[in-house]
């Protein structure tokens, strides 16, 4: 299996949103997040031409941001919202919710820092301490000869936002 970590765009301010009395969770895309995320999108394609499995963090910002990655890839929406990519879900709720897609060639998933860039270190190397990091609407691209599991995937690539706009843009 081929897994493919998209940390979400840029959202509002943390601390500003919080001001309107709505939970974090509702923090959602900027105007200017989403379309730096489009253009990223594009690249996403050209590194990943098809993916199999769509699947976002409940929380909007990747909601929002799975849906720009889903309009890119000629599908309607996330194939799957699951609890295993909120900020603070563990790394082997992930595996186990992985286990059920392990038929799935290529899977891209869309979540949040710093749980990403720990879960695709602990499924590369198999310690909790992070040696990536993924900026906003970045991504990393691991390998896996089955589902993933712990200390088990290759990381074929690691691109920031901005890298990711220059491939698309260069199309």
């Amino acid at each position: 299996m081929m897994l493919l970590i998209v940390r979400h765009g840029v959202a509002e301010d943390k601390e500003e949103f919080a001001e309107t009395g709505h939970p974090d969770d509702e923090r959602p895309l900027t105007a200017k997040g989403r379309k730096k995320m489009k253009r990223a999108a594009r690249g996403l394609r050209a590194i990943v031409p098809e993916i199999t499995l769509l699947a976002t963090s409940p929380l909007v910002r990747a909601r929002e941001t799975s849906d720009i990655v889903a309009a890119e890839y000629d599908r309607g929406e996330a194939d799957a919202i699951t609890g295993s990519l909120r900020p603070d879900s563990a790394f082997s709720a992930f595996v186990e919710w992985a286990k059920e897609y392990r038929d799935s060639p290529v899977v891209c998933v869309v979540g949040h820092e710093p749980h990403l860039s720990g879960l695709a270190s602990w499924l590369m190397a198999g310690t909790e301490t992070s040696h990536i990091e993924l900026g906003k609407g970045g991504a990393c691209l691991l390998s896996f000869a089955g589902a993933p599991k712990k200390g088990d995937g290759t990381l074929l690539c690691l691109l920031t936002s901005k890298q990711l706009s220059a491939i698309g843009d260069s199309l």
